[in-house]
């Protein structure tokens, strides 16, 4: 029978990295990106972002928006729902004047129609971005701005504007509403518990 080689030894697979729940954005590293992105006339980077904030999607279904979720009717909606590709059901967000104007600039810039995905992919074989290409455009967001990368990820997005009204309010479930979760979880946790726990976000 042959013997083990215990020479071996595998590296972690989060060796380096930081893991658990990414940092929301504060409300000054929110302007601090936007502002460099209004002045680097990244048009479609701004409709990303902004849209990114205040709809606090998932990835997977902020990728996937068309240009009819938004615009209706020729005009900029105040408010979009969406089906959610984890739950199947769906969650409704507000689209800020901000939002409205960035997200038409990019319609109008990229020339979309209404069946088109909202962000469409460079890549030749994607109809639209890929979580994957979102992750290293939020990356490269959060390094221009003087943040550590890696506290940072695509769930960030999600979770800032949740966060702001968490700080705000203190009203637990009306946050989770607004994330569209179906059971408690821990997107914003009291600030107690926030510096006790870095308990993993499975939403």
């Amino acid at each position: 029978m042959a013997s083990l080689n215990t020479s071996q030894s595998h590296e972690p697979w989060n060796k380096g990295r930081l893991i658990g729940q990414k940092a929301p954005l504060k409300l000054k590293d929110i302007w601090a990106i936007r502002i460099r992105l209004q002045i680097g006339h990244k048009v479609r980077d701004l409709a990303l972002f902004n849209l990114a904030i205040d709809s606090k999607l998932r990835a997977c279904d902020l990728v996937k928006l068309r240009v009819s979720d938004v615009l209706h009717g020729g005009q900029m909606a105040s408010r979009a729902m969406v089906i959610q590709q984890k739950t199947g059901r769906p969650v409704q967000f507000e689209i800020t004047q901000s939002t409205r104007e960035a997200v038409q600039a990019w319609i109008t810039h990229a020339d979309l129609k209404t069946s088109d995905f909202l962000f469409t992919s460079r890549v030749s074989d994607s109809p639209h971005l890929s979580t994957r290409q979102y992750a290293r455009i939020v990356h490269r967001w959060v390094e221009e701005a003087g943040l550590e990368s890696g506290s940072y990820g695509t769930h960030t997005m999600r979770r800032t504007k949740a966060s702001l009204i968490y700080r705000r309010t203190r009203n637990l479930r009306a946050v989770q509403l607004l994330l569209g979760h179906t059971k408690l979880e821990s997107d914003v946790p009291p600030p107690s518990v926030a510096r006790r726990f870095r308990v993993r976000d499975q939403s």
